[in-house]
């Protein structure tokens, strides 16, 4: 509140509804929600520190062991899916966050200010990619540390560094959707119990053929081991079509089956 107060003479100026607005807001907010989060212990373990510990140790328990049975740095399968799974559970903080802005009137107190209507949902979705991209670059040097490497050139290196953003802000959209109608509580229970199983049975986890042969579909081809496998070929080589697509599939499904409850109910909640 304090920062859109310093900020009193931008929002004022011209139209609350014009393009400029939009943009002007949505950085202001969006600047808001990182100070927050950096602030915030819980976002910050979520976002940095809780991923980067994963990563070493899943490489010290399991890492050898995959070794052996593929012949392959267990790392290429790892670091993709500690930078998915820290992409979730950042989202599931901001989600929290969310909850408490709107059950302490926060939201309420933004739509009666001259402010685009828009900036609200627009200013998540910026800092989540932010966020999330923050999370990614802190995972590949933790991983660069146990002998993670780059083997497709400078443009697979970007393409594999902003995949977890693009799937990372599909899932903020499905939290964002839950966190505007549902209490906290059951927001954390259920969305952090799916992370989970979608980690564990996925193939960053082990390889696919550890898995059971009856439920080696759904491994296969759940959002987790489809975007494993298209940072995989990204980083180290193998098929990337199949992957690549399935990961934009999941992710622009959930886009526009979610985007609309999310907005109405970050209206619905701002209205409060």
């Amino acid at each position: 509140m304090a920062l859109l107060t310093e900020h009193s003479d931008e929002l004022l100026t011209g139209s609350e509804i014009s393009g400029s607005a939009l943009v002007r807001h949505t950085l202001i907010q969006t600047h808001r929600l990182l100070l927050r989060w950096a602030r915030n212990p819980v976002t910050l373990l979520e976002t940095l520190i809780i991923p980067c510990l994963l990563l070493i140790m899943l490489n010290t328990v399991i890492g050898g062991q995959i070794r052996k049975f593929t012949g392959e740095s267990a790392l290429y399968g790892s670091v993709p899916l500690v930078a998915l799974v820290g992409a979730l559970s950042g989202a599931v903080a901001g989600g929290v966050l969310l909850g408490r802005e709107r059950d302490a009137g926060l939201l309420a107190r933004f739509w009666v200010l001259p402010v685009h209507r828009a900036s609200g949902l627009a200013s998540r979705v910026l800092a989540e990619g932010c966020r999330i991209f923050a999370c990614t670059v802190s995972v590949v040097l933790v991983g660069f540390v146990l002998g993670f490497r780059f083997h497709e050139g400078v443009a697979a290196t970007i393409v594999f560094l902003v995949l977890p953003t693009f799937f990372g802000v599909a899932f903020a959209t499905i939290v964002t959707s839950v966190a505007v109608f549902t209490a906290k509580s059951t927001l954390v229970e259920s969305i952090t119990i799916l992370t989970s199983l979608m980690m564990f049975f996925s193939t960053g986890f082990v390889p696919l053929v550890a898995f059971p042969k009856w439920i080696q579909p759904v491994v296969h081809n759940q959002p987790m081991s489809v975007g494993v496998d298209a940072m995989r070929a990204l980083a180290y080589g193998g098929p990337l079509a199949r992957p690549l697509t399935l990961t934009a599939v999941w992710s622009l499904g959930a886009i526009v089956v979610f985007a609309v409850p999310a907005s109405i109910g970050y209206r619905r909640a701002s209205r409060r």
